[in-house]
């Protein structure tokens, strides 16, 4: 079928992607892998009844509305969804051409968080304020590019057949790419993000097959790194403060400590099965801040237990498992280290995230993948979902 109405798979034609053949063993929907699909629904509906009890009685921020966020977190994941499709139909390989325009705009963007036009959000001068109620944190965008840009790098000789694994110059291009957007976003601070993009860096060059020494020579870096941050104060003071919170919990408990206080009281007062949905003390008393973002993972802990935040984790399990066989199975190396990248984004985003409620890691401002609120966060994520269903979809029949 080549008309109008087909629908074609990146790379492999109209006349074995057409509606007519749906259920056919090549189709586009035979190939997905639906258990991500439904898993990444199922945690961002979730999200959206844990939004709805952290926000339905906080009339100073919910205008009046107590649905105001819950419908907003069902609008950013009908977005989201809507822009995984336009990845899976667009594919990973046209991305591919278009990334030093993709890279191109998003240090554009991330460029305008540090002129008049950024501003500060719960303490992080990460957004973009556009009115209307609308904003964009570009730093969530750029994790995409970084993946995107440096697979492309480290994988152009490889797949063509010229070298076994990608040469130190090849890796050099590639930190090079990486590191721009990193110290912009260091420079705004945005603390939170800088570790998460570090970790893809990181991620990428494992699944590249780049020397080790590049990989214990990043490490050496980095620590080197965040000691000079330190020394050279770049980080603001409420960022110092967290880490000083994390080192010793009992430091002022009703003040930078008390984030991290509240949420392990409302995760521990949950039990196994929770207080029940909308009926968690601490939530309904609006004791624990930025519960609707940072700190979701409280809400489920409270209301429902340890068995609703542990299905919580499942969920996510299944996902970073699934993502894991998609890069094994796939036979061209920019697609497994796409797929690694974004493994190692949502597999650390979402152990600090958790962490931090637990108080096993220091408070850094990152969103739980699916389940926070936040637009900007809520596509980017669907976005790499998007590209590991391309992926799937454009690997060999036969894997």
């Amino acid at each position: 079928m080549t008309g109008a109405n087909s629908f074609s798979v990146s790379g492999y034609g109209p006349e074995r992607a057409g509606w007519t053949r749906v259920f056919a063993r090549d189709s586009l929907a035979r190939r997905l892998d639906w258990p991500i699909l439904l898993c990444a629904v199922a945690l961002s509906l979730i999200g959206s009844l844990l939004v709805y009890s952290a926000t339905r009685n906080r009339t100073e921020i919910n205008q009046g509305d107590p649905y105001y966020f819950l419908l907003r977190h069902l609008l950013n994941t009908g977005i989201g969804i809507a822009l995984m499709i336009g990845t899976v139909w667009l594919g990973h390989r046209t991305l591919r051409t278009a990334v030093p325009i993709l890279y191109g705009i998003s240090v554009f963007l991330i460029l305008l968080v540090l002129t008049p036009l950024g501003a500060t959000v719960n303490g992080a001068h990460a957004w973009i304020v556009f009115g209307g109620g609308f904003s964009l944190q570009p730093s969530e965008f750029t994790k995409i590019t970084i993946i995107l840009g440096m697979a492309m790098l480290l994988a152009a000789r490889v797949d063509a057949g010229d070298k076994p694994y990608p040469d130190h110059r090849t890796v050099l291009q590639a930190l090079g790419l990486a590191a721009v957007p990193v110290a912009i976003v260091l420079l705004m601070p945005d603390l939170g993000s800088v570790m998460v993009m570090v970790i893809i860096v990181l991620g990428v060059l494992l699944a590249s097959g780049a020397s080790n020494r590049w990989i214990f020579g990043l490490m050496g870096v980095g620590a080197l790194g965040a000691l000079a941050v330190w020394q050279l104060h770049i980080l603001d003071e409420y960022q110092i403060n967290r880490f000083a919170a994390f080192a010793n919990p009992d430091l002022d408990p009703a003040g930078v400590g008390y984030n991290t206080n509240q949420a392990r009281i409302a995760i521990g007062s949950g039990g196994l099965t929770g207080a029940g949905l909308f009926h968690g003390s601490q939530t309904t008393g609006q004791f624990v801040p930025e519960q609707q973002t940072d700190f979701v993972f409280t809400v489920a802990g409270e209301e429902l237990g340890f068995v609703g935040a542990g299905a919580i984790l499942l969920l996510l399990g299944v996902v970073l498992w699934r993502a894991c066989r998609i890069a094994r199975e796939t036979t061209e190396l920019y697609g497994t280290i796409v797929a690694a990248g974004i493994i190692a984004w949502f597999a650390f985003q979402a152990f600090e995230n958790v962490g931090m409620t637990l108080g096993i890691m220091p408070v850094a401002g990152l969103p739980l993948p699916f389940v926070s609120y936040g637009g900007s966060s809520m596509f980017a994520v669907w976005i790499a979902v998007g590209l590991l269903q391309s992926i799937r979809v454009q690997r060999p029949l036969s894997a």
